[in-house]
């Protein structure tokens, strides 16, 4: 056994990702992956995050540990042609996952008109029409993308192992299980108990954070010049 086959066995064993889960086929959600780790304050070794800087989930160290364990990977995640970093991110998904594993589309604005109460409270930048008041929201979900990819593979894998903690996939789980498959759930912070009940291996993300992120500063003096 070489030192990348004992790393890979040893990331397994601390997870405990035997051999009784077979193939596995990871979906992850990238939108949901992506805040996993905003509000740290302590990095994976236990130091203080300083000022000014934050933890952030690497493109290239999430693809490489999911190959520790995945027979096959798709990685989810919206395009928004208006802000650099969504191209970004998506250019290095489909560098590291490859073009056809890097699923797609483009995110859409929705106009929510406000009261004047919420107008009062909002964060967001507010626009106005004729029609009153309102913020734009960001639509762009992959439940369904994510769903119809694995019912569609099911041949192929033995295991699912969803990056993420929505509870609208309760139902895929639930389902899935039905037909004989296992279930690993890796997820950031609380998880509905419906969720949970599906899952035969559950994975907190800070029991992972050094695997997956790195440290970027948001000041300008950038300790990662890109997110890998």
């Amino acid at each position: 056994m070489n030192l990348a086959e004992y790393k890979k066995e040893t990331i397994r064993e601390k997870l405990g990702i035997g051999n009784e889960f077979g193939r596995i086929f990871s979906a992850i959600d990238f939108g949901n992956v992506d805040y996993w780790f905003d509000k740290d304050e302590w990095d994976d070794k236990g130091n203080k995050i300083p000022a000014g800087d934050k933890l952030v989930v690497s493109i290239e160290k999430l693809c490489i540990f999911c190959s520790v364990f995945s027979n096959q990977k798709k990685f989810y995640f919206g395009l928004d042609h208006r802000k650099e970093k969504s191209i970004h991110l998506i250019r290095l998904a489909r560098e590291n996952f490859g073009k056809t594993n890097a699923v797609t589309k483009h995110i859409q604005y929705i106009k929510h008109y406000l009261s004047d109460a919420e107008a009062d409270s909002s964060t967001r930048s507010i626009n106005y029409d004729l029609n009153g008041k309102y913020v734009h929201i960001k639509k762009c979900n992959f439940d369904v993308e994510i769903c119809v990819d694995a019912i569609r593979l099911m041949d192929k894998y033995d295991t699912i192992c969803l990056f993420s903690g929505d509870a609208d996939f309760a139902r895929l789980l639930g389902y899935l299980k039905e037909k004989g498959k296992k279930v690993i759930l890796i997820r950031g912070g609380f998880v509905l108990a419906e969720l949970i009940r599906h899952t035969d291996l559950e994975i907190s993300a800070q029991k992972i954070k050094s695997e997956l992120t790195v440290l970027k500063s948001e000041l300008g003096s950038k300790k990662q010049k890109s997110r890998l």
